[in-house]
Order: structure tokens, then C-alpha cells, then sequence
């Protein structure tokens, strides 16, 4: 059984510049890793294209960096 606990926080006219900043930074962090992201597909397939990986080195390689992904999720919990 869970202990699940609600919260009603109350806001006002003068939150909502707060809330705006909140949500602009929120998008800046969403927008920075997907670039992030991006780039490391580059390379992946810029590294397997330049090695001319087969496809079970490039899906090891893959496999490996959804690792990376995994253990940086796991990271932010």
C-alpha cells in the first residue's frame, strides 16, 4: 500500500511571473537533452560509419549507450 499524500499549494496573481520562469526553464532543460541526445546519435553512427561496425558491433554499441542512459536516469532519482 502506498502513502500517497496531496499537496494544494495556493497561488496568486503575484506567482505568476514565478511560474512562467519555472516553466521557461523547465523547456530550456527539455530543449538542452534532446540537443544533447542528438549529438551523441551523430556520433554513434558517425563512429560505426568511420569503423564500418557490422551490425552486432553497432548494436552492442548501441546497447551500451542505453546503458549510459539508463545509469544517468538513475542518477536523477
Amino acid at each position: 500500500m502506498r502513502n500517497i499524500e496531496t499537496r494544494i499549494t495556493k497561488t496568486g496573481p503575484d506567482d505568476a511571473g514565478l511560474n512562467q520562469m519555472l516553466t521557461d526553464a523547465r523547456m530550456e532543460e527539455r530543449r538542452a537533452r534532446a540537443e544533447v541526445m542528438a549529438s551523441r546519435m551523430v556520433n554513434l553512427v558517425n563512429h560505426i560509419k568511420t569503423n564500418q561496425l557490422d551490425i552486432n558491433e553497432a548494436m552492442d554499441l548501441l546497447l551500451q549507450e542505453s546503458e549510459i542512459y539508463r545509469h544517468q536516469a538513475m542518477e536523477l532519482h
